[in-house]
């Protein structure tokens, strides 16, 4: 990287509004298309199991690209990789939006995918080598903010758009703000001086890197609709991603120019900062995938209504994001991310003591609460991971913990949605076991419900569903919330000082 810690653009309001833009489009198309799933299916006559490849396409594209973000950085230069791959982030929205064919935009959603990889990571390292030491925390609180609210705003827009409009205009919506977001970062921070090395290619690595994260993201994406391990198709994916994770790992260890530094895990922040993040951010995804799940599925919510229940966890961070930034280096940075720890765990807990009677109000007003963690969250723990490492490895290091944040999320999609349904199925065979006809209680259910006829037990069953899937909810939170209590202690492993150390890092000199 270059030594740029003199450069400032003519305006650090512009340079974070045109970086930001960027990134908030990028990380809104990971959850924007998932509404507008059945009418894309349908419009292009494929069945809706054919059309979840539009989201796993997009997922292990971009799984496979965010790792190499340093290794371009360093062979382009950060500026120049962040214009172009939002110019073909754009592009590829584009062709997505007049794709005829479910092939066609598949492949286009591969190419969005493997160009959105450099987005965030160089996004966070061109905020932090720009804003001036005492102000990095107030970029680092300002992305946080537009992480958290990027994922909640994709639905709602999604969903509206699809109803409103057509489906193809989820991704033309990206082409103003991308054209922009260049427009912008190129007029603010084309002086700004620029390295570059010309390293050679580690080909062993970037093949064993597409096979192992390819075939592992497949698997996270499908395992649940093919009952995991009873498949072959899961089986023969996992045997292949273990082969070539394992290849990858050793050659990354040993080769002089690794294509994904793993040699990074040895500075003891970055290390400890990756796993909160990695754990946290798994643990937030799960709340964010499960709660509208329940809320749709078992207590008769609309998909609106179901975002309208969930929203209110972005309004604090977006109040607090600001003041977390400018006051954050007052603290213990482990402070403030293990209240952030605390808040999101107890949310869990409140969930815990949900009912299927529970109201649309008590379930904003927790979300609400749980904002107050997010909010302390991600600032202070980007910070930490950051804090020990080397100038030239900040790239690496935002690209490497992006990576395995995003896989984390993967993980907690499919291993939450299968805990979730297996618990639930014992909570409904414990019930079912538990009700017999002989017993007055049942028969006077099922009196109330017309009789022991078909439709009686019908209900019966649906009413046991219901209750099942509750308490697998109360069980989820529970460990959940136990999870985040545990993460409290994780993070006090983290050595002092942070924001010492990450200012002449993070500056590039």
């Amino acid at each position: 990287m270059s030594n740029n810690a003199s450069f400032t653009p003519p305006s650090l309001l512009l340079s974070t509004i045109g970086l930001s833009l960027a990134t908030f489009m990028q990380v809104l198309d990971t959850t924007i298309a998932n509404v507008a799933l059945p009418t894309i299916s349908g419009n292009l006559g494929v069945s809706s199991e054919q059309g979840t490849w539009v989201i796993t396409s997009f997922a292990v594209s971009n799984a496979i690209a965010l790792p190499l973000t340093g290794w371009l950085s360093r062979r382009f230069g950060e500026v120049k990789l962040f214009l172009w791959a939002t110019i073909l982030f754009v592009l590829a929205s584009f062709l997505c939006g007049i794709s005829t064919s479910m092939p066609e935009l598949i492949g286009f959603r591969v190419l969005q995918g493997l160009v959105a990889g450099p987005l965030y990571p160089m996004t966070q390292t061109l905020l932090i080598a720009v804003y001036p030491p005492a102000k990095r925390g107030m970029a680092l609180a300002l992305l946080a903010m537009v992480t958290v609210v990027a994922p909640i705003a994709g639905p709602i827009l999604g969903g509206w758009i699809t109803d409103s409009y057509s489906w193809p205009w989820i991704f033309f919506i990206n082409v103003p703000i991308g054209i922009f977001a260049v427009m912008v970062v190129r007029q603010q921070l084309k002086e700004r001086p620029v390295v570059t090395s010309r390293q050679p290619m580690d080909y062993v690595g970037l093949i064993t890197l597409i096979i192992g994260v390819g075939a592992l993201q497949v698997i996270l994406d499908k395992g649940n609709d093919l009952d995991w391990f009873e498949s072959n198709f899961i089986i023969i994916g996992a045997a292949i991603s273990v082969v070539a994770l394992a290849v990858f790992v050793i050659w990354e260890m040993t080769d002089a120019h690794p294509v994904v530094n793993l040699r990074l895990f040895a500075y003891r922040n970055f290390r400890i900062g990756t796993i909160v993040l990695v754990l946290g951010y798994a643990g937030f995804f799960g709340i964010n995938l499960i709660l509208p799940q329940w809320l749709q599925t078992q207590m008769g919510y609309t998909a609106t209504w179901a975002g309208l229940a969930v929203a209110p966890i972005g309004i604090l961070p977006v109040l607090m994001s600001p003041f977390v930034g400018k006051y954050a280096h007052k603290f213990d940075l482990r402070l403030l991310a293990g209240g952030a720890f605390l808040c999101i765990g107890l949310s869990c807990f409140m969930r815990a003591g949900f009912t299927n009677e529970v109201d649309f109000q008590h379930i904003a007003l927790v979300q609400l609460f749980m904002g107050i963690g997010v909010a302390l969250f991600f600032m202070p723990t980007l910070s930490i991971l950051m804090s020990d490492l080397p100038p030239s490895q900040i790239a690496d290091g935002a690209g490497l913990a992006t990576f395995l944040r995003t896989l984390g999320g993967s993980f907690a999609a499919s291993l939450t949605t299968w805990i979730w349904i297996r618990r639930a199925d014992q909570h409904h065979a414990y019930l079912s076991e538990s009700i017999t006809t002989y017993e007055p209680a049942t028969r006077d259910a099922l009196h109330a419900l017309g009789g022991a006829s078909t439709p009686a037990y019908a209900q019966l069953d649906q009413v046991l569903t219901s209750q099942a899937y509750m308490l697998s909810t109360v069980d989820y939170f529970t460990l959940l919330g136990w999870a985040f209590m545990g993460l409290i202690v994780i993070v006090w492993l983290a050595k002092p000082p942070f924001a010492a150390k990450a200012g002449p890092a993070a500056s590039g000199h």
